[in-house]
């Protein structure tokens, strides 16, 4: 088989997460104190008009605002902060989205879906979604486990035998035995001992780097993988990695089937994520968002339409940062765990299973959650998806909030108890948070009820 030549998702992912894990919490402390008073200032700017939008997001109801309880004049200040970006050349467009009580309550697109052409970004172009893809890949591996076909504390080995008896790293040319098996739970939480090859990572990432980790298949990262130390003991530590993409191949071989066709046919289909896949169509192409970096004077262009990897269909499935969106699929499948695993009628896993994915599973030892090696506080992880424990500074409505982001700056909330969803999705990297920050308590200070 020919080997890939253009970058894989992986490798485009890893580049843009490496300088953001770097100072993920040294960089954003600050801007977390000072998140209200962000939010607090946006009030002051003007208020646009309400302008209705022709998209009916995802055939779930568009209503007013306050129809679900939401303050128009604060929901309007969304705009204003988004564009601003745009008009500073921070970001070329955006598309945010916010959902309350299932129905639509904002959609609003922004900028440009691409500068050169100067075409305007509409509601419902697509994303490179990257680790978003992650709670999506959870979910199907639930349906198995839920089918009786997997279970959670089961070894990883017994179904990828290239997985069994793995060894840790102790130090140079030294490892030592794995004191327990790789779990498919520990795949989920992020605690299985893997790593993603980060640049400026630990001597594991540097021999994942040196054996091309993210070349070739699904099939030939397990076998690599097998052939390398953990970087911890499983279950004893967070650390973010392949192993999402490790569950994916796990799909494959318990289901038998290719991961974009059980996706396909599992969840898509079911839950009509119409735009949702590992490659972009022909006639989809109008409306694939540009892939930027920022520059020097303004972006540049890293992933263009015409040429991009996601025209083709990929070598490697990855269920770790493969799939491209909108924010009307994300939405339902959002509405779909918000709704306890159904909607529409259409139930894809069982409430308590839902419960469990959207709860903490890092054992003890592994809090306070960390991410390049900074704490989380008032964090966990579940079964795929970052899991607020409690409020602390807060919003008091965000307990049992539960959220994931992807490299190119796209970012997703739900929060159960105001019933509430929020999607940004922005095409830049490396991967930027600062509009998350400060759109997610103007969000949260809009609900009136």
């Amino acid at each position: 088989m020919k080997k890939q030549t253009e970058p894989s998702w992986q490798a485009l992912e890893r580049r843009a997460m490496q300088p953001q894990i770097d100072r993920f919490i040294m960089t954003n402390a600050f801007t977390l104190r000072l998140a209200p008073a962000i939010a607090a200032l946006a009030c002051l700017l003007p208020a646009d008009p309400v302008t209705p939008n022709c998209l009916d997001a995802a055939e779930m109801p568009r209503v007013a605002p306050r129809d679900v309880g939401l303050s128009s004049e604060k929901l309007q200040k969304v705009k204003s902060i988004v564009q601003a970006q745009v008009d500073k050349k921070r970001i070329a467009g955006a598309v945010v989205l916010v959902a309350r009580h299932g129905k639509v309550a904002f959609l609003e697109s922004f900028g440009k879906l691409d500068l050169k052409s100067g075409k305007s970004m509409p509601p419902d172009a697509i994303f490179r979604f990257y680790s978003m893809t992650k709670p999506i890949t959870s979910v199907a591996a639930l349906m198995l486990v839920e089918a009786g076909k997997l279970k959670l504390d089961d070894p990883v080995g017994n179904y990828l035998a290239e997985l069994k008896d793995l060894r840790v790293y102790a130090g140079k040319d030294q490892t030592v035995p794995a004191k327990r098996a790789v779990t498919i739970r520990d795949l989920m939480r992020h605690t299985s001992g893997f790593t993603y090859g980060m640049p400026n990572g630990s001597p594991v990432d540097q021999l994942y780097i040196k054996n091309k980790i993210d070349e070739g298949t699904l099939s030939d990262l397990v076998r690599k993988l097998g052939t390398l130390p953990l970087q911890d003991q499983p279950g004893t530590k967070f650390n973010y990695s392949y192993s999402t993409d490790v569950l994916g191949r796990v799909i494959e071989v318990v289901s038998g089937e290719p991961l974009d066709k059980f996706f396909r046919e599992r969840i898509f289909l079911p839950l009509e994520m119409r735009d949702t896949g590992f490659s972009v169509a022909d006639s989809q192409l109008e409306r694939f968002a540009t892939g930027y970096a920022r520059a020097k004077g303004g972006l540049r262009v890293i992933d263009a339409p015409i040429n991009s990897v996601y025209r083709k269909h990929p070598i490697s499935l990855s269920g770790g940062g493969g799939l491209v969106s909108t924010a009307r699929d994300y939405c339902r499948f959002c509405q779909m765990l918000l709704n306890e695993g159904e909607l529409n009628g259409t139930r894809l896993l069982r409430r308590d299973t839902i419960a469990l994915m959207t709860s903490n599973q890092l054992p003890a030892e592994a809090l306070p959650m960390k991410l390049g090696g900074f704490a989380l506080p008032e964090h966990g992880f579940g079964l795929g998806v970052m899991v607020r424990q409690q409020s602390g500074s807060g919003p008091a409505r965000s307990d049992g909030e539960y959220s994931w982001s992807g490299a190119a700056s796209t970012f997703f909330w739900v929060a159960p108890k105001p019933q509430l969803i929020v999607i940004i999705l922005q095409q830049i990297m490396p991967l930027d948070i600062n509009l998350q920050l400060t759109l997610k308590p103007l969000i949260y200070s809009a609900l009136t009820d």
